[in-house]
């Protein structure tokens, strides 16, 4: 190992490549702490200090911006828009059939999705900053706080100071997704995934030691050991495939024969990633935002149905809150998984250049294996993601740690998907200079 970074720092063109990734994130952790304009510092920090924290979408929004969100800097928003525009855009392959032809165009098809998807994200960057600015406004960015100094984040209310934040906190979506472009041109790749890995890792810290605090340091040992081995059984999962074997006939193209290998079609287990854990999380944010709305305003008593609702589906602790939170992953998997992999299309190309599973007649059989085997493969995956998504609602109930509890949930996924492929990357990369790479 230690050899495979000595030959990592003694390649120039990799150690260049490194380099200008490591500042890129610096960059980008520096703008998470620049506050945006007409934005009152020192009561954003009291806020932060009162360990007042917000909940729901909101909260994974400022898991995704590295802490950023609650500290109303220029950097916010984070990635968050450019994650919902890249989804948006993948969902409507199945509604708009242009969508579905671009996307089977090849390369040109698919620049022009990425067109598409950088529009959308300033699209979205507005929009969530108008919201962002109307509830720091509100004073409800931090909750219930009863800290006088939330409600007062903001130091001008007029319309041309709240243009000024909007177009600033935009602009640094904007400029995050140029980061995250020349990390993947001129770096060592998954430019967007390696921002949100980072955004995500600079959190980690600052929750265990929350843990400690709370608790006690032989807690947080204990934590640091459960999520050790939490992380390696993630690992496992996340590298697990189902393998269906297929057989290519041989061909005679003038004097060449092409075909008559053998290969497989890889079926992960966790086939949907970190995406239906953030569909379930903005769903079961809903309620609890409508019955924010109807919430009186005159202090009287609320609503029966808003009681309810802010009783048992506003805290992840609450039994109803993980039972509905689990079942809401389970089906958003099945149906990311539905979407992006078409057994209909897998087979009609392996017919194509004469493929065949072994056994399995081409054709219609094809597709209907394909799609037998994958949902079944889909089940134990979709538990797997269940059981991870809870993990951080199961520490907020036992050691008192955040929703954001580093490992589980969307963190540890991304942590480790991420990792897995940024070592490939660099591992990829050295082969072809050294004929050795970082993995055995």
């Amino acid at each position: 190992m230690f050899r495979a970074v000595s030959r990592i720092l003694r390649t120039p063109d990799l150690r260049r490549k490194i380099g200008f990734t490591l500042g890129i994130i610096a960059l980008f952790r520096l703008g998470s702490f620049i506050p945006s304009p007409f934005v009152d510092y020192s009561n954003v920090q009291v806020c932060l200090a009162g360990n007042q924290s917000t909940s729901g979408l909101y909260e994974l929004v400022n898991l995704f911006s590295g802490g950023a969100l609650l500290q109303l800097s220029i950097f916010a928003l984070g990635i968050m828009p450019y994650i919902t525009s890249s989804i948006i855009v993948q969902l409507l392959r199945v509604v708009i059939p242009h969508f579905d032809n671009l996307y089977k165009e090849g390369q040109s098809g698919q620049a022009k999705l990425t067109q598409y998807t950088r529009y959308l994200t300033i699209a979205l960057g507005i929009l969530q900053s108008t919201t962002l600015i109307t509830v720091a406004r509100s004073g409800a960015l931090f909750g219930s706080s009863t800290v006088s100094e939330c409600s007062q984040l903001i130091t001008n209310n007029a319309w041309y100071a709240i243009l000024l934040m909007v177009i600033t906190m935009t602009a640094g979506t904007g400029l995050i997704m140029w980061m995250g472009e020349l990390i993947t041109e001129r770096g060592i790749g998954n430019g967007m995934s390696l921002l949100i890995f980072t955004s995500i890792a600079a959190k980690f810290p600052t929750a265990l030691w929350a843990i400690e605090q709370a608790k006690s340091f032989e807690v947080f040992l204990m934590v640091i050991v459960v999520g050790i081995v939490i992380m390696g059984l993630v690992v496992f999962v996340e590298q697990s495939q189902r393998r269906i074997p297929v057989q290519y006939a041989k061909r005679m193209v003038g004097r060449r024969t092409y075909g008559g290998n053998n290969t497989y079609i890889p079926i992960k287990v966790n086939m949907a990633g970190v995406v239906p854990v953030i569909f379930a999380s903005s769903l079961l944010y809903l309620p609890a935002l409508v019955a924010q709305f109807n919430t009186p305003s005159d202090g009287s008593a609320p609503a029966a149905w808003v009681t309810w609702v802010q009783t048992n589906l506003t805290s992840g602790d609450k039994p109803l809150y993980m039972l509905l939170y689990f079942m809401l992953i389970i089906g958003f998997t099945y149906f990311y998984v539905a979407i992006t992999f078409n057994p209909e299309e897998v087979a009609d190309n392996m017919k194509k250049y004469g493929g065949f599973i072994p056994g399995i007649r081409a054709g219609r059989p094809t597709a209907d294996y394909l799609d037998y085997v994958l949902t079944r493969v889909t089940l134990p995956g979709s538990l797997y993601l269940g059981l991870v998504a809870l993990i951080p609602l199961i520490a907020l109930a036992t050691v008192g740690a955040n929703q954001n509890f580093p490992f589980g949930g969307a963190s540890i996924l991304i942590i480790v998907g991420v990792g897995l492929e940024t070592v490939k990357q660099v591992d990829s990369q050295l082969q072809q200079r050294h004929y050795e790479g970082l993995l055995r």
